[in-house]
């Protein structure tokens, strides 16, 4: 490490400065899997790159999502070489999903071969955080950076400044490189400052309230749960560990003042009977915790953005949680971005890193629009308080029950195993004409005779009124898909 004859005009304490080839904020999911990734690679490849891994806190991470890694996860962990890090501490295989829909489950598995994980976040984060220890040629570093070091003549970054968590540390000591990662999370301190005119605001949908359940049965052990609640959003739950389950209990905004109230009556009973009484105890004994559920589309970097600089992660592009999908999509970023970089022959050279940031930008889109889209459609699906998302949702289930293709090449998408956003096209706008069949084919409930329901088909003289709904139906899937599309194909 070497004194710096840069000072500044507010501080004249003497700064000292470090030089790597790449940089990377944020020791978290995306930042921590890129260092040793791009380390083994690079190495491997007989051109070792200097790098350092700047992180706020080393310190095991306590958070309530990312906690469920999809098949299409595992699969490039492999790829990176970090297969073994959701071993030891406690995972969980998971196999499928079931939906409980008016009290009855529905089997969503995953494809014969595949399997997910789910485990505490932070013991996931620390086996990373390893990993990239153990990297030769990475610096693991705890400090807390604070700016983006910017040229005032070009007005590219340099690297950044950050005071490390010891003792006698200097304040604001500058790290340079030739290459920038920001990695930060979706709470990015440096997201517009990176993106300039590129940037787009996230769209925070509401909340998930999380708790962890002890000894919980699940409907179908092994399979994330999501519960339908009638009149408010969807519950999420995954076994994490041997004797713990993650609950989200989505929350729309305006968030209610009394939370707990609010889930002991209208959100726990109306989960499964066997989930009742550990959701009441975890809900007595512990501490609410939420996150945002936010929506970011990934607006293309490299012409419009800072030179020496670009964002990976949740600092740059953010889905529904719903699917559990971030990861999958950062560790497939990742793989993407290694490989590159690794062609690359000076990373101090925007015009070859501009140019690779735009094949990185359409290289993900195959894999990362198919999670996007579908996060925030399914979620407006099980959210529906409108009839006419109602009816989608039923036809959505309706069309699971089909087998086959129908179930497989959807959960396929969902998994991350199939990378293909116009199958997801196909597939919604399927499901939309086959609920308004189902509209006109399916009895439905007309009356309650001696306490029990009374169903009947549609009667011919009601076929004008439900051709007028399934035009507004099939209106409202437009609505919903179209858009999601349009914003991952124009950005």
């Amino acid at each position: 490490m070497t004194a710096s004859n840069a000072s500044s005009t507010t501080n004249r304490k003497p700064m000292w400065s470090a030089s790597y080839d790449i940089l990377i904020v944020g020791a978290g999911i995306a930042g921590s899997a890129l260092a040793h990734a791009l380390s083994a690679a690079a190495i491997a490849r007989g051109r070792p790159l200097k790098i350092c891994l700047l992180e706020r806190s080393l310190a095991e991470p306590d958070r309530i999502v990312g906690e469920l890694l999809q098949p299409g996860g595992i699969m490039a962990l492999k790829k990176l070489g970090l297969e073994s890090c959701v071993e030891g501490i406690d995972a969980i295989p998971t196999y499928g999903y079931c939906v409980m829909l008016d009290g009855k489950p529905v089997h969503i598995p995953y494809p014969e071969g595949y399997e997910g994980r789910a485990f505490h976040h932070g013991r996931f984060i620390q086996a990373l955080r390893a990993k990239a220890k153990e990297a030769k040629c990475v610096e693991v570093i705890e400090a807390t950076v604070s700016e983006l070091i910017e040229c005032p003549l070009s007005g590219r970054i340099l690297g950044v400044r950050a005071t490390r968590k010891e003792e006698g540390a200097v304040e604001k000591e500058a790290f340079f490189a030739d290459l920038t990662v920001v990695a930060d999370g979706c709470f990015s301190n440096f997201r517009n400052q990176v993106m300039g005119k590129a940037a787009l605001t996230p769209e925070t949908k509401g909340h998930f309230v999380g708790l962890v359940l002890e000894d919980a049965t699940l409907p179908i052990p092994k399979h994330g749960t999501v519960s339908l609640v009638e009149g408010h959003g969807p519950v999420l739950l995954y076994q994490i560990g041997t004797h713990d389950t993650r609950i989200l209990v989505d929350v729309k905004n305006p968030v209610p003042s009394d939370l707990k109230g609010h889930i002991l009556t209208n959100i726990i009973p109306q989960l499964p009977a066997s989930l009742h009484v550990p959701a009441q105890k975890a809900v007595e004994k512990d501490r609410l915790r939420r996150m945002p559920n936010s929506f970011l589309p990934p607006s293309e970097q490299g012409k419009r953005t800072k030179e020496g600089v670009l964002l990976l992660g949740d600092s740059w592009n953010m889905r529904h949680p719903l699917t559990g999908g971030g990861m999958t999509v950062a560790f497939n970023d990742v793989v993407l971005l290694r490989d590159m970089l690794l062609d690359v022959k000076d990373l101090a050279d925007w015009t070859q890193i501009s140019h690779l940031l735009h094949k990185w930008h359409w290289a993900r889109k195959p894999l990362s629009s198919t999670v996007n889209i579908l996060s925030v459609a399914l979620y407006d699906l099980f959210s529906a308080q409108d009839p006419y998302l109602e009816v989608l949702r039923t036809g959505c289930f309706k069309y699971f029950e089909l087998g086959g293709n129908c179930v497989r090449e959807p959960v396929s998408l969902l998994a991350g195993i199939e990378q293909a956003p116009f199958m997801l096209f196909r597939h919604f706008f399927t499901v939309a004409l086959y609920a308004i069949w189902i509209l006109f084919t399916s009895p439905r409930q007309v009356g309650v005779a001696n306490g029990k329901p009374v169903y009947a088909r549609p009667r011919p003289d009601e076929y004008p009124f439900l051709a007028i709904k399934s035009l507004r139906v099939f209106w409202t899937a437009v609505v919903v898909f179209m858009p999601l599309l349009w914003q991952e194909l124009r950005y």
